[in-house]
């Protein structure tokens, strides 16, 4: 499945990416490992955050739609 990432995943994949060059070039290896975690949490972030917004245009027209949502509810 390829998703497209939104601007706000990819503003995520960019600290993602920050941290990671910045992991490369510690000496400390503990710095480094943390660093590495960060940078996958934000990975995740990403992929969250472009699914969420997505997701979001296809919320807006149905709501615009002026369909009463709730008659399929109940």
């Amino acid at each position: 499945m390829t998703l497209q990432m939104s601007r706000r995943g990819k503003e995520y994949m960019e600290t993602a990416q920050s941290l990671l060059r910045a992991a490369r070039s510690m000496t400390d290896d503990a710095v480094a490992a943390r660093l590495k975690m960060l940078a996958e949490d934000y990975q995740r972030r990403a992929e969250k955050a472009s699914t969420a917004d997505a997701a979001r245009p296809v919320t807006r027209s149905a709501a615009r739609s002026g369909y009463d949502w709730s008659k399929e509810l109940a």
